[in-house]
């Protein structure tokens, strides 16, 4: 996540810069163990459009920092070969592995039209790759009812509600299709004073400890914001 977190986030990677054989141990040492967030994920959100300006659906690409990478990796008992990407069997697994969504997840992606929720449906069309060692991931949501982009205001929010894990919209949007007169942007939460208090008081939550304000993630989003005159 941009913002309060950055520094936390740009500690992590830099200190995760090592030969796999010593990532484990320093990392561990490395990291906070008692602090929200725990995982940190770059990405962004493409826009599937039609006919002009009718939003299908909404693409998601999600990059793990380098030591969930490996944590994922592991957990699914899983190596790299010789040249340092997984084989296409153990890529498959590992697609089968991670598409298996838990029945309430919500893909943490959230889309507003002029501030209302707008229902989307469960991720669709998993994907999975390592990217330079990190674990990239791709999957498709897609609205229940397609909506006309004209005259409306287009967010997309890119969190999950207890801030375990910290999303940053870090690469440009796009639309997908043919979009007559539509612009794309992403907005970077930007902290205030009362938010770095909050940040605070999650920083001392354990890693098992969930935060008692419900949808707290959605203070920290970065947010995806598509406009067609």
């Amino acid at each position: 996540m941009s913002g309060v977190c950055a520094p936390i986030k740009r500690a992590a990677r830099s200190a995760c810069k090592l030969p796999a054989i010593a990532f484990a141990g320093f990392c561990a040492a490395a990291l906070p163990t008692q602090a929200h967030p725990h995982v940190f994920v770059d990405g962004g959100g493409e826009f599937v459009v039609r006919d002009g300006k009718i939003l299908e659906a909404v693409k998601v690409t999600w990059l793990y920092d380098p030591f969930e990478t490996l944590y994922i990796l592991s957990s699914y008992e899983l190596s790299l070969n010789d040249q340092g990407d997984l084989s296409e069997g153990d890529r498959q697994t590992l697609v089968t592995h991670r598409s298996q969504w838990p029945s309430d997840f919500d893909g943490s992606t959230h889309l507003t039209r002029d501030g209302e929720v707008v229902p989307l449906s469960r991720p669709i069309g998993f994907d999975a790759a390592l990217v330079n060692g990190q674990l990239q991931v791709t999957f498709t949501r897609v609205l229940e009812t397609p909506i006309d982009l004209n005259a409306s205001n287009i967010d997309v929010l890119v969190y999950e509600a207890t801030y375990f894990y910290a999303f940053s919209v870090s690469t440009p949007s796009r639309v997908l299709g043919f979009a007559a007169g539509c612009n794309t942007d992403v907005i970077p939460f930007n902290p205030g004073e009362q938010d770095s208090a909050l940040q605070a008081a999650l920083a001392k939550l354990s890693r098992e400890e969930t935060p008692e304000q419900e949808e707290v993630g959605a203070i920290f989003a970065d947010r995806i914001r598509i406009r067609c005159a």
